[in-house]
């Protein structure tokens, strides 16, 4: 269930946001409700998701931080080349504690009981995405989401 409602156990902590996104590869092989499960089992509560199929040049635009690397391509093809469930995750940690539940980027190093040793099926296929700090889970959060839309919970919101 969505945690809509403010719980006043937390009204007066801080709580950090997070981007995840369901790629493409895991949407066409229907985990997406697993991985949706297991964020709300983690203590997460989702903000704001939807279900998007990204053009090649909003891929580039959110991606635009890896342009030089050697995998931007291939990146942003298969991001575009079918829909993705991006989600704006929150609780106390979100940050560190997403990157914990999702593993290793190369799902042969993931720890065991990850999303990614779960799910992913290569190194660049490899099931979700996990901003790398705080200030990033807002900004991307934010390339999906107007802050209009993220439903807020009463508790103040660590804007880095």
């Amino acid at each position: 269930m969505f945690a809509a409602t403010p719980n006043p156990t937390n009204l007066n902590r801080r709580m950090e946001r997070t981007l995840a996104i369901i790629k493409p590869d895991a949407v066409a092989a229907g985990h997406a409700g697993k991985i949706i499960d297991r964020i709300l089992a983690e203590g997460f509560a989702i903000r704001a998701m939807k279900l998007v199929q990204l053009t090649r040049a909003e891929a580039e635009g959110f991606y635009a931080v890896h342009a030089a690397r050697p995998f931007f391509g291939e990146l942003t093809t298969f991001m575009s080349s079918a829909p993705c469930i991006p989600l704006v995750l929150e609780r106390e940690g979100a940050v560190a504690t997403w990157r914990e539940v999702i593993g290793a980027t190369n799902p042969a190093d993931a720890a065991e009981g990850t999303i990614r040793k779960q799910f992913a099926t290569s190194m660049g296929e490899n099931a979700v995405h996990g901003s790398d700090s705080p200030a990033n889970g807002v900004k991307e959060g934010r390339y999906f989401f107007p802050e209009h839309v993220i439903v807020a919970n009463g508790a103040d919101v660590i804007d880095a």
